[in-house]
């Protein structure tokens, strides 16, 4: 992009995220989840342990002792020359782990610890050899991809290589109070990775161990029953492996003021039964779970790794994998992936391969744009668009990157005469007619925005010759005005966001690659509201949100003279995306809806199951290589993503491993 554009991009965000994040559901999901009952902590953060660079063997240890005593899983790698790991004697030096300060080199320019603070198994990728041999290669330490190495670790060698860095390192950034600048960081070591679609909207990818789930509003449930047979899914086994990530990760929230006016305001418009706190999806108000616990502390899928087993598992962060690497199998006459190159922080490549059993596998688990990215990059889509882009075709599959769905969202801002908690996601209205209703408050936007706030709102009170679309009575306009922009000017926003989200959606689109470059984003297009279903459910979903602003239960936290019609001209006034305008007097709900879309990070699609991926998240046509994230999903599932998401990985772990021991068993 060139200056100019860049500079929109970045406009954009700030006001995208000063206005929506305000409370959103982020990048699900992709995606990614809830407050149970106590706190389940991972491993205490304890003394580094580390061995010197030439290591004196003991009485009775061998290299994978060594290996296991040092935290370092390489060591057998590093001494080929013993043939017998177990053939070492006391006395005799070794390569282990290097205490160098090269080992300390990460993208901040600073020094870091050379493995993560949790987890002694998740490190730089500057830290690995140039050839590495696992059972499993995981492309992408994402929602699905850490439980799915979890899973695998229990009974198989396993490596992961994720592009971003740890959400270890800075626990704090991903505090509940820190969320919208996490996600609206555009640094380039930033958790999250921006981008516009061609539609003209906004959005963002994750770019960290733990995926969308490092960064999104934290909201968890399950998908319904009926999504869960629809997939193919066996629903006990499903139950199961949600109730495994539960453990780790799922919460029940605290229910405060604004979250509260907002559930019985739900209940007196008709979106019923009340379903109380529930992880299930259910018709009805409920109060779903969350991934923040009591004290606002995130637990991602990262989290999941807790479950891994440490001898049999490799992370390398800010590893950016290049390509899949193939070889023709003879006997079956078709591809067969067995390695991947890629690249640390410093530039340096790295090859990774299989190890000889046919069990074994490489699994692309990047997210919705990155798994079809990374296929294309490898030779696998489309073979015009390839070539057009100088890439050898290992397989033309021309479904890959076709079905990208995004579920459109649409929003008020709420601006509130009383003080409200700072809440995300935790009150949903699931309706039968295909929107889910969500709110959030309260959320902390900093003074440089505050400030830019205002300035918006006083350019809306006094411009000239370009006259409001909404007619305020004479005596409240300049109050009300002046109420809102009292209320958005505050560092804490006084006020709230409520939002609706649709099912499906129906409307789909593609991606493209822009370049040969992985860290690039590729283009991408949703087409949102094409099919006019889709735009049937928003309208009916906005009546809901503006019933909910109107009632009874919810007029506490509403100015009296400030009229719902100004709040969606207010809308109309904050450049939110960069779709054109269409505001006016007699605006219709259809038109809003169009103009003011928004993303609520849960999009989906790309290499979806029966197009790219058979039943089992194998890719058709290819040998020993499985797609499994929400890229093979046909539509969203549920209120929000990650809960399936991260269900999916110890899913299919789980079937994985029962294949890889006991074939004959189903």
């Amino acid at each position: 992009m060139g200056g100019s554009s860049s500079s929109r991009v970045v406009e954009s965000a700030t006001w995208f995220c000063v206005v929506v994040l305000v409370g959103m559901i982020m990048l699900g999901s992709i995606r990614v989840d809830d407050d149970g009952g106590g706190v389940v902590k991972g491993e205490k953060l304890g003394k580094r342990r580390v061995c010197d660079e030439i290591y004196v063997v003991g009485e009775g240890e061998t290299l994978h002792t060594i290996s296991e005593k040092c935290s370092d899983p390489f060591i057998v790698e590093r001494n080929p020359h013993i043939h017998d790991p177990d053939d070492v004697f006391p006395g005799l030096a070794r390569e282990a782990f290097s205490t160098s300060s090269k080992n300390t080199e990460s993208l901040y320019g600073v020094g870091v610890a050379n493995r993560s603070p949790k987890f002694k198994f998740v490190k730089e990728a500057t830290l690995a050899p140039p050839i590495l041999y696992y059972d499993y290669i995981i492309i992408g330490g994402g929602t699905c991809g850490c439980p799915l190495a979890a899973t695998l670790s229990q009974g198989a060698r396993v490596l992961v290589l994720e592009r971003g860095g740890s959400p270890y390192t800075n626990p704090e950034k991903i505090n509940i109070y820190n969320f919208v600048s996490a996600l609206s960081d555009i640094s380039p070591s930033a958790f999250a990775q921006q981008f516009i679609s061609r539609d003209g909207v906004l959005n963002a990818r994750a770019r960290v161990l733990g995926g969308g789930s490092v960064l999104n509003a934290g909201f968890y449930s399950r998908a319904s029953l009926r999504y869960i047979m629809e997939s193919g899914w066996n629903e006990t086994l499903a139950k199961i492996a949600y109730k495994w990530v539960e453990k780790k990760v799922a919460f029940k929230p605290t229910l405060l003021q604004w979250q509260a006016a907002v559930k019985d305001a739900l209940l007196e418009v008709g979106v019923l039964p009340y379903n109380g706190f529930t992880l299930d999806h259910l018709y009805g108000t409920k109060i779903g779970g969350t991934i923040f616990d009591k004290d606002g502390n995130r637990h991602t899928a990262a989290d999941l790794l807790e479950y891994a087993d440490p001898r049999r598992i490799s992370v390398y962060v800010h590893a950016t994998v290049h390509k899949i690497l193939f070889r023709y199998n003879i006997e079956r006459r078709r591809p067969q992936a067995y390695g991947v190159i890629f690249k640390d922080a410093l530039g340096k490549m790295h090859k990774a391969y299989l190890g000889k059993r046919s069990k074994n596998e490489i699994i692309v688990s990047a997210g919705a744009l990155g798994s079809p990215q990374i296929l294309m990059l490898s030779g696998i889509g489309p073979a015009s668009h390839l070539k057009a882009h100088g890439i050898k075709v290992v397989l033309d599959q021309p479904l890959v990157g076709k079905g990208m769905a995004d579920n459109p969202m649409n929003v008020l801002v709420v601006p509130s005469p009383l003080p409200v908690e700072v809440s995300l996601i935790q009150t949903v209205g699931v309706t039968k007619f295909g929107s889910f209703i969500e709110t959030a408050s309260g959320l902390s936007i900093g003074h440089s925005w505050a400030e830019r706030l205002q300035g918006i709102f006083e350019f809306v009170s006094n411009q000239s010759g370009k006259p409001s679309s909404v007619m305020y009575p004479p005596e409240t306009k300049e109050e009300s005005v002046g109420d809102t922009i009292r209320s958005l000017s505050n560092p804490i926003l006084k006020g709230g966001v409520i939002l609706e989200k649709i099912i499906g959606p129906r409307s789909t689109g593609h991606l493209e690659l822009v370049t040969t470059n992985p860290n690039d984003n590729p283009s991408v297009t949703f087409n949102y509201f094409k099919d006019p279903e889709d735009l049937k459910k928003c309208v009916l979903g906005m009546k809901t949100i503006i019933d909910v602003i109107n009632s009874k239960s919810f007029s506490k936290f509403r100015f009296k003279n400030m009229p719902v019609e100004a709040l969606i001209d207010l809308m109309y006034h904050i450049p939110m995306n960069l779709r054109p305008k269409h505001a006016s007097p007699t605006l219709s709900l259809e038109q809003y809806c169009i103009d003011t879309v928004l993303t609520i990070w849960h999009y989906h699609g790309g290499c979806q199951v029966g197009k790219v991926v058979d039943l089992n998240y194998r890719v058709l046509g290819v040998d020993a290589l499985r797609v499994i994230d929400g890229s093979t999903f046909y539509r969203s599932p549920g209120t929000n993503p990650q809960a399936t998401v991260m269900m999916l990985g110890r899913y299919m772990g789980e079937k994985i491993l029962r294949k890889r021991y006991f074939p004959a068993k189903k």
